[in-house]
């Protein structure tokens, strides 16, 4: 079972925008959803998962990573079950394969940056950055 959807990847020019968004699915995985900080992370081939962002569970603090802080949005929708990344000024060093995550424990806050503060993931979504 799938615990999270990520959505809205896609090929865009250099300077250009996307949102993406990433819901929750099943029953018991959605009760607790707005009660789970969440972040961002980006793929490339033959790297680690890189921090993007994270938001907390109320989605009053948010953390980015330096090379997309200024460009890069997370926000979340709690009524909705869902987590979004408004991506602004994009470059080709973006492109990447975006995953969505969730905190295991609840209420945290937003200082969390590496792959194992997370425990549920999406499938990913595939964003590719021309120049």
């Amino acid at each position: 079972q799938v615990d999270l959807v990520e959505s809205g990847g896609g090929l865009v020019q250099a300077g250009g925008s996307l949102r993406l968004s990433c819901a929750a699915s099943g029953r018991s995985f959605s009760r607790t959803f707005s009660s789970r900080a969440m972040a961002w992370f980006r793929q490339t081939p033959g790297k680690g998962r890189e921090f993007v962002a994270t938001i907390n569970w109320s989605g009053t603090s948010t953390n980015y990573a330096d090379s997309v802080k200024g460009r890069f949005t997370i926000s979340r929708d709690n009524a909705k079950n869902a987590v979004y990344l408004q991506m602004n000024s994009l470059k080709p060093e973006d492109t990447a394969v975006y995953y969505c995550a969730a905190r295991l424990t609840y209420y945290s806050g937003s200082d969390y940056e590496a792959p194992e503060d997370f425990g549920s993931w999406g499938q990913g979504t595939q964003v590719t950055v021309s120049s």
